[in-house]
């Protein structure tokens, strides 16, 4: 080819950016969330039964006192507060899992945002409670940093599953 020569055929296409929400469906999202606030319900108060509520229950009876003084105990020791970061952790990796599995494609990023709706649903249902939040502050930042991350590892786990397969 001579270099004066231009080539034949129509030129390539410049790339175009493909857009964050490019691909993103609500559905994964919505439901990834779910399970990852359920799960974390569930999980806390098995928690709190196995750990504080133990000896009540054995005797037969648990009054409602009971479960709101374990709770309190619970956010006043540094196991309980360490407890809850994972359990929380834990449980918006499996909704971003949930939500990656079902978008099929964007695990990540679907996982991504599961952790951002739960960082919004926590940060709503702290600002909605009235009075200042009984969790330490290190602990509800610490909690806001991990939620996007825990989600996008779920993702990744689900990408990582269907590449297997």
């Amino acid at each position: 080819m001579n270099l004066n020569q231009q080539p034949q055929g129509p030129a390539p296409r410049p790339t175009e950016p493909r857009g964050f929400f490019t691909g993103v469906g609500i559905r994964p999202i919505i439901i990834g969330a779910v399970v990852d606030y359920v799960a974390t319900y569930l999980l806390v108060m098995l928690y709190v039964i196995v750990y504080y509520v133990k000896d009540p229950l054995e005797k037969g009876g648990l009054p409602e006192e009971t479960i709101e003084k374990a709770l309190q105990e619970m956010i006043s020791s540094q196991e309980g507060l360490l407890a809850l970061i994972v359990i929380g952790a834990l449980c918006t990796t499996l909704g971003g899992y949930v939500a990656g599995r079902l978008a099929k494609a964007d695990a990540v990023k679907h996982g991504a945002l599961v952790g951002a709706v739960s960082l919004i649903v926590g940060a709503l249902q702290s600002g909605m409670a009235g009075e200042g939040s009984p969790l330490p502050q290190w602990h509800m930042l610490l909690g806001y940093l991990l939620a996007i991350p825990a989600g996008a590892l779920g993702g990744f786990l689900a990408q990582g599953w269907a590449k297997q397969r």
